[in-house]
């Protein structure tokens, strides 16, 4: 089953169940799928690692919508920012913790043979590849920085 298709059962049933704010996130996350699908160019497709990256700039829209909402002393919005994120993040894969990205890391930077920061540009474009949509990109980048100095 494809994730639009998980999306528009999932609507159906917070309809049903009148979960206002999960209906909010499913058809701001229906809407994104649909605008990638039919974009010019997108073969009326998306691969799994285009869904990853669309779920991922929601939540992190989401996120940065509530930091915003909190420092105006809006916590009323800021919560519904934050339930949405979390909503969205739940059909997201799995995240790795921090020592397996570190060990990920570790393992990459012996078989890249990167000793110094010289060499995080190498490693950052290996470690992306490797833990996409595993991990969060801004984690992998202090570990890295970390390991090599």
């Amino acid at each position: 089953m494809s994730l639009l298709e998980k999306i528009d059962q999932d609507v159906k049933k917070a309809m049903l169940a009148k979960e206002k704010e999960k209906l909010e996130a499913l058809r701001a996350v229906k809407s994104a799928l649909l605008l990638q699908k039919t974009e010019k160019g997108g073969g009326n497709t998306i691969d799994e690692d285009a869904e990853i990256k669309i779920l991922k700039r929601l939540v992190k829209q989401r996120k940065d919508a509530a930091e915003l909402y909190v420092q105006q002393n809006r916590k009323d919005l800021a919560e519904v920012e934050e339930t949405q994120a979390e909503i969205i993040n739940s059909y997201l894969p799995e995240q790795l913790s921090e020592e397996d990205i570190r060990k990920v890391v570790k393992e990459l930077i012996e078989k890249l043979g990167a000793s110094s920061m010289k060499d995080m540009g190498k490693v950052m474009g290996a470690a992306s590849k490797e833990l996409a949509g595993k991990a969060d990109n801004k984690l992998v980048s202090d570990i890295v920085k970390d390991l090599l100095s």
